[in-house]
């Protein structure tokens, strides 16, 4: 009797997204100072413009700036806080062009950081990194700018220069939840588990309120098959962030782990509420039914999964094992035959006796 392959996703969620406003970041938005010379009317629209950025009044904080700059061509800082303005407004180009003038008058470690910004958002990961280089060059105690490094180098899978990097965050800023989890992701991709579960860890020690950080770590215990670690983990997650579908689908892949087939198919359940069309849920699932012998449910479950990716290798996979199971044996080779077109080595293992 064959034994389903389980494709039981997990995901890294590593976690370098923008974490808020450039500024918030930075602490740059400042109040200019009153200067004597003729240029007071320039600082009270900048400062108009900054507390408007405050309450999220991006319109009037651009209009504010747009007259300091009027008034003052060559204020630095307008410039800067105009551009911060248009990241927050997702104008990533019309900020790029603040920042870029703002350099030609002020070589700032903060322009640079905010221009790799807004490029990683336009999704210029080069630009990005040479920017993020440029600033640490600037000002070598630049937590973020080493962090958001790292975190491209994570996307281009580059985990040893990635590690270094969140490594050089944390020296800096020794509280770094963030670094601390994405060093502890990229450690994991590395197969160093025991690292990764240290660092997520003391990611724990620095921010306990963090999902994401219970998320990972469970899946670093499951990796080393403490799969009642994992579920606890799991369910520190979720408790923390009731809509988080990853979570539910990793607890109910850890429990088929461990052999808790109803208990599995219950958190698949909730996932597939929360995101109705995860089809990574729907094959989890499937490998569950399959478990407790409910095959045709283990069908419908991998159909609606290649419904929702017709590319998706595993599912095709398993459908053929559980086809297979219900004496479909022509239904069976036809999705392992579609399974291998897809680049799943492992079904040549069923197709022997397809003609």
């Amino acid at each position: 009797m064959n034994i389903i392959m389980k494709k039981l996703f997990f995901s890294v969620i590593c976690a370098f997204a923008l974490a808020g406003s450039i500024n918030a970041q930075t602490d740059t938005i400042i109040k200019a100072k009153v200067l004597d010379d003729g240029s007071q009317d320039a600082e009270k629209f900048y400062n108009a413009g900054i507390e408007d950025f405050k309450v999220k009044n991006f319109q009037g904080a651009i209009i504010n700036f747009n007259q300091a700059i009027t008034l003052r061509p060559d204020f630095e800082r307008a410039y800067y806080n105009r551009g911060a303005t248009k990241f927050e407004m997702k104008d990533y180009n019309g900020a790029i062009a603040d920042f870029d003038k703002a350099l030609t008058i002020v070589q700032s470690a903060d322009s640079y950081f905010s221009r790799g910004q807004s490029k990683y958002a336009l999704g210029n990961k080069t630009g990005a990194t040479e920017d993020y280089t440029k600033t640490v060059e600037i000002k070598s105690d630049y937590a973020q700018a080493f962090y958001y490094r790292g975190g491209i180098k994570f996307e281009n899978k580059d985990y040893k220069g990635a590690i270094d990097d969140f490594t050089s965050a944390i020296k800096i800023k020794p509280d770094y939840a963030y670094a601390y989890n994405d060093r502890g992701s990229a450690k994991r991709m590395l197969e160093d588990i025991d690292g990764a579960i240290s660092d997520y860890n003391k990611a724990l020690i620095s921010n306990s309120e963090l999902p994401f950080i219970y998320n990972n770590i469970a899946s670093a215990k499951r990796k080393k098959g403490d799969f009642k670690g994992a579920i606890s983990d799991y369910t520190e997650a979720v408790k923390l962030q009731k809509d988080y579908y990853v979570a539910y689908n990793n607890r109910g892949s850890a429990k088929v782990d461990a052999g808790d087939y109803k208990g599995a198919i219950e958190d698949f359940n909730k996932a597939i509420e929360l995101k109705k069309d995860y089809a990574y849920a729907y094959n989890n699932r499937a490998s569950a039914k399959y478990k407790s012998k409910d095959y045709k449910g283990a069908i419908d479950d991998c159909t609606k999964a290649i419904q929702l990716v017709n590319d998706y290798g595993y599912a095709y996979l398993n459908r053929g094992i559980a086809k297979e199971m219900i004496r479909d044996n022509a239904g069976a080779c036809e999705d392992w035959k579609k399974a291998i077109e897809l680049g799943v080595e492992s079904a040549k293992n069923y197709t022997g006796d397809c003609k």
